[in-house]
This record gives structure tokens, C-alpha cells and sequence, in this order.
């Protein structure tokens, strides 16, 4: 049974929930069609991760962004 996780930033345009549909579907038809998987059997989680919970480079996203200007 394939399982993906799949985690971004969470931004403040969220993203939404048909964004959300067409990763689970686009991921669960990618692995089907290059896997030979059942989508029935395939599971997709999407995590939202706070900027200053994801790292880069020893720095958060929110430190790299500031520094940025962004």
C-alpha cells in the first residue's frame, strides 16, 4: 500500500481544499499510473508545517524570509 506525505508552509493564503483534492488525486493517479497501484489502496496526507517549524540550511523559513525581505 503506497503512503506519500506530503508537507508544506503553511502561508497566508491558505491553500484550499481543492488544491488539497487535486494533489491527493494527481499523486494517488500519479503512483497508479507509473506504480501499477490500486488507488483504493492508496493513501495521501498533506501536512500544513508553520514556518517556524521547517528548516533550511540551519535557519527557519521565517529567519531565510526576513532576511530576504519576503
Amino acid at each position: 500500500m503506497p503512503y506519500v506525505n506530503i508537507k508544506i508552509t503553511k502561508e497566508k493564503e491558505a491553500v484550499s481544499a481543492e488544491q488539497k483534492r487535486a494533489l491527493i488525486a494527481g499523486v494517488t493517479k500519479l503512483l497508479g499510473d507509473t506504480l501499477k497501484r490500486d488507488a483504493s489502496r492508496t493513501v495521501v496526507v498533506i501536512e500544513e508545517v508553520s514556518t517556524d517549524d521547517y528548516g533550511f540550511g540551519g535557519e527557519s523559513i521565517t529567519e531565510l524570509r526576513s532576511k530576504q525581505g519576503k
